[in-house]
């Protein structure tokens, strides 16, 4: 089975900037897209980023975006996610998860939003962001 390894958490001071990485043991058919959480004490586990693996494209919450960059790395199988401007607020647990039921993705109308985190059949051990103001 698939495990996921995430690494470059740490400190920063606000307005500095952090590249996450989720590191898969293998790809499988079902990576077809790779989702970044985050979870912060007593707050729900929050979608942040999603990339879909074969064609790279990315979609982000809106608390992020212009702000954070997936990526994913078909020869390393590993999805990155650049993390500029940080912001208090951004501090969390940050956790990658794969291999869902249906999609990353729940769209209805055009409008999509994170599919539900029972959805995501493997999930990485997270790596905690601080960021300081």
């Amino acid at each position: 089975q698939v495990e996921l390894v995430e690494s470059g958490g740490g400190s920063v001071q606000s307005g500095g900037s952090l590249t996450l990485s989720c590191a898969a043991s293998e790809y499988t058919i079902s990576m077809n897209c790779i989702s970044w959480f985050r979870q912060t004490p007593g707050k729900e586990r929050e979608g942040v980023a999603t990339v879909y693996t074969m064609t790279g494209i990315p979609y982000y919450s809106d608390s992020v975006k212009g702000r954070f960059t997936i990526s994913y790395d078909n020869d390393k199988n590993t999805a990155y996610l650049q993390m500029n401007d940080l912001k208090p607020e951004d501090t969390a647990e940050y956790i990658c998860a794969t291999d869902p039921r249906w999609g990353c993705l729940v769209c209805n109308d055009g409008v999509c939003d994170f599919a539900p985190e029972d959805d995501f059949g493997r999930w990485g051990q997270g790596t905690q962001v601080t960021v300081s103001s």
